[in-house]
This record gives structure tokens, C-alpha cells and sequence, in this order.
């Protein structure tokens, strides 16, 4: 039965393959892909959307993994100009939640603008910093947030200042259902030439520490506290050590053991079942329960 869907001004695909909008590049079909041209455009669409219709937002896909079942209902990825403008005013930043991290700790950069750098380490985009409360290096989402924009699963607009996010490590109390639009951010004024070169470090430290040229997600595992995932991993004896379920097969990298890689022609399963074996020795080993930062999304 096919699903009956509002119509809209950007693109609606039916049946559309996501593996191609994955750092993975694996993973099943979304029932339909929603390409919304604009904010109005996607509040219109989900104010008119039946409530039953299950809805995921995917960013550029850097930190997910599609199960190959695929995902039901509507899958609404904000990609384009619209959703990508990053702009500085005084002490703000004001970036759509489609803007690459990357290009907000660019623009930081030109501005004269602080405590942004982190993010040139982080392959993902606003809107995905701003639900888990993206960072590396010491720094987190937390630490540079004023306040956001999004819309409710009804269609209804809201901003929530970061004191109402309840931000803790990788996590944040908002409502999962809503889907960001917009945040700005607070810099601290410098040299512009100085921002740059913390940014530049933070880029030459993660090409030389992480496998960036491969089919990757990020970090697989949040550290637990006081502990290390990528040494749990290493110390369990999973670097590099190939693991299938029903594909070509799935690694911890060689170069940073909390990164999994899609070797070639691994599946979903090959990825999560590998992560889910990781979990299991390291728990057997040291009574630690690793948790996953990775989403998994979708169908088996």
C-alpha cells in the first residue's frame, strides 16, 4: 500500500536508497526521502502529515548506520543552500542545521571568532550537534550554543535556549521529534589568524589520527567514564580484526580503534552486529558496558 503523503515544493522520492547518503554506504531504502525546499515548505508538510507516519531526520549521514530492512515511513534530509548558511555578526554565528560543522569553524575562523574550532573535527552537520550534543578535543555544542530554532513533529515552530537542551555528554533532554532549523552560536573575539591555526591543528591531528578517507561513522562508542573506548576496543583484540554476518565484512580501523569502517562490501548487520560483539567482549573482559554513539536506524 502506498503511503499517502502532503504534497511539496522541494523533492519527495519514494523508495529511495539511502546507502548513497551514508559515510557507510550501506544500508536499506527509505519508504520516502524528503527533499524540503525551505523551512514553510517542511512546516507545511508535517502540519499536514498524519500523525501515524513515522518521520527521521538524516544529516549528511556521518554518524549513522542504515539498517538494511531499510526505514519506514518519511526520512527528511535538509540538504541545499537553504539549509546551509552560516553567517557572523558581532559575537554570533547563525548556522542552518544542514551546514557542515566543518564550514561554521570556518566562518569562526574569518570572523575573529573563538571556541568554535572543535567543530573543523567534527564530520557532521548543525543539525546533528545540536541533538547529541556534538564535540571532540575537550570542547562540546554545550560550551558555544545560545539557542536553536526547529519544528515540532506537528509542524509547530519553537527555540529553545541551551539551558532547556539539558545538555550532558552526547545527550540532550529535548524532544527527539523535533527537527532543528537553525542555532546561533556565541565566539569569543581573536585574532582571526590565531582561530586559524587551532583549526588547522585540529585538522592535521584528526588526519593523521583517524581513517577519514574511509567508508567510516565517527566514533563507534561513547568513552565511558574514566575510560577510553578506543583502548577497550584495542585491548579486547578487535583492531583491525574482521567480523560478517552476512556480507563482505566489517573492521575497527587500524589507525583509531573506535572508528568502524566498511572495508568494501559490508552490510548494515556486518556493522552493527561487529559493534554488538565489541560490546559483548568488552563487558565479558571489564564489566563495561559500552554504549553505542553511532544511530542505528530502520529495519533489519
Amino acid at each position: 500500500m502506498t503511503l499517502s503523503l502532503p504534497p511539496v515544493r522541494g523533492k519527495l522520492l519514494r523508495d529511495e536508497p539511502l546507502a548513497p547518503y551514508t559515510w557507510f554506504r550501506v544500508g536499506g531504502a527509505a519508504e520516502a526521502l524528503l527533499l524540503p525546499a525551505d523551512a514553510e515548505d517542511l512546516a507545511d508538510f508535517l502540519t499536514a502529515l498524519d500523525p501515524a507516519v513515522p518521520v527521521t531526520v538524516l544529516g549528511v549521514g556521518s554518524n549513522v548506520i542504515v539498517r538494511d530492512g531499510g526505514v519506514e515511513g518519511v526520512v527528511i534530509r535538509l540538504a541545499g543552500r537553504a539549509w546551509a548558511h552560516v553567517t557572523a555578526g558581532g559575537e554570533m554565528i547563525t548556522a542552518g542545521a544542514g551546514a557542515l560543522d566543518a564550514m561554521v569553524a570556518k566562518v569562526s575562523a574569518k570572523a575573529g571568532l573563538a571556541g568554535l574550532e572543535f567543530y573543523a573535527g567534527i564530520p557532521g552537520t548543525i543539525g546533528g550537534a545540536l541533538t547529541m550534543n556534538a564535540g571532540c578535543y575537550g570542547s562540546e555544542t554545550k560550551d558555544v550554543l545560545v539557542s536553536a530554532r526547529g519544528l515540532t513533529r506537528e509542524g509547530e515552530r519553537v527555540e529553545y535556549a541551551v539551558a532547556d537542551f539539558g545538555y550532558t555528554y552526547r545527550h540532550s533532554d529535548a524532544p527527539a521529534d523535533i527537527v532543528w532549523l537553525e542555532a546561533t552560536f556565541r565566539g569569543t573575539p581573536d585574532a582571526p589568524e590565531a582561530v586559524q591555526a587551532r583549526i588547522d591543528e585540529i585538522t592535521a591531528r584528526r588526519e593523521q589520527t583517524q581513517p577519514i578517507r574511509e567508508k567510516t561513522g565517527g566514533s563507534t562508542f561513547k568513552n565511558p567514564p574514566g575510560h577510553s573506548s578506543w583502548q577497550l576496543v584495542d585491548e579486547a583484540g578487535w583492531r583491525g580484526r574482521p567480523f560478517a554476518v552476512d556480507g563482505g565484512g566489517a573492521m575497527f580501523s587500524d589507525l583509531h580503534s573506535n572508528f568502524m569502517i566498511n572495508p568494501g562490501e559490508a552490510t548494515a548487520a556486518d556493522l552493527e552486529g561487529l559493534g554488538e560483539q565489541v560490546r559483548a567482549d568488552v563487558l565479558a573482559r571489564t564489566g563495561i558496558d559500552l554504549h553505542w554513539e553511532i544511530r542505528r536506524i530502520g529495519r533489519a
